[in-house]
């Protein structure tokens, strides 16, 4: 196990991440809630980007997880690069940190905005560009998946506890693929025709994707990157790498 900085303990880290991320998702509920019983959306939407938009929950969660590590942590050698922020300003992040927290506040903030249970917190610790420690909290489902850097489990707001159930050995055409439901185009699905897998599911937020991997109800994930298109960025695969990672599973090119 790598040691973390100075005067930071790993269990009492990963206490203060299962406190953060359930306070974080009762932000999501009083969001979704409002999304549901309103007519007009336009008080929560933030922006006119219908292919990337932000909500008052993607801002507030973003802003609540700073604030409780700056105030936690204070003085801490460690970097904050926040998918909200980096749309602000970039130029404060030193990519080059020894540690630094990758922070996507609300993964699938179309599935959010359309009413799915498809969306996600993703926090992260990265250790020398590498996510070491980990959180992925489905609001939706009662899941946190947690990785402290060597295990992984799924923990409930009661405190019940789950270990992943991944499936191994299978040949591709035996597999069942996960794959993205708002960001689809004509080479994955040519890809994906060519394969043939046993089963394609579609779903949002690469946390729930990833998630979905762990319970063993789907076995691979598949997206593309293409030049002059949307693509992941570090905060989307992050946390998902760090939870798959202490499973046993890969996230590779």
């Amino acid at each position: 196990m790598v040691k973390l900085p100075s005067g930071i303990e790993v269990n009492n880290l990963i206490n203060d991440l299962i406190t953060l991320s359930w306070e974080a998702s009762e932000i999501f509920f009083y969001y979704s809630q409002m999304l549901k019983d309103s007519n007009d959306k336009s008080n929560i939407l933030q922006n006119e980007n219908n292919d990337d938009p932000v909500t008052l929950a993607d801002l507030k969660v973003n802003q609540l997880i700073i604030k409780r590590i700056n105030e936690k942590y204070r003085g801490t050698n460690w970097e904050i690069l926040s998918e909200e922020n980096v749309k602000a300003d970039i130029s404060n992040f030193d990519k080059n940190a020894e540690w630094a927290w990758v922070i996507d506040p609300l993964d699938g903030t179309k599935d959010f905005i359309q009413g799915t249970a498809n969306y996600a917190l993703h926090l992260a610790l990265n250790y020398e560009r590498k996510p070491l420690i980990g959180v992925v909290l489905i609001p939706e489902r009662d899941e946190l998946w947690i990785s402290n850097g060597k295990n992984v489990w799924c923990q409930g707001r009661d405190n019940s506890q789950k270990t992943p159930n991944l499936s191994k050995g299978k040949s591709l055409k035996d597999m069942v693929l996960v794959t993205s439901k708002n960001h689809r185009n004509q080479k994955l699905r040519n890809l994906i025709d060519k394969i043939a897998f046993k089963e394609t599911k579609i779903m949002g937020s690469i946390g729930c994707k990833i998630s979905s991997i762990l319970r063993g109800e789907s076995d691979i994930y598949i997206c593309l990157s293409l030049p002059g298109k949307s693509c992941p960025k570090d905060w989307d695969f992050a946390a998902p790498e760090a939870i798959l990672k202490a499973a046993g599973g890969a996230i590779t090119n």
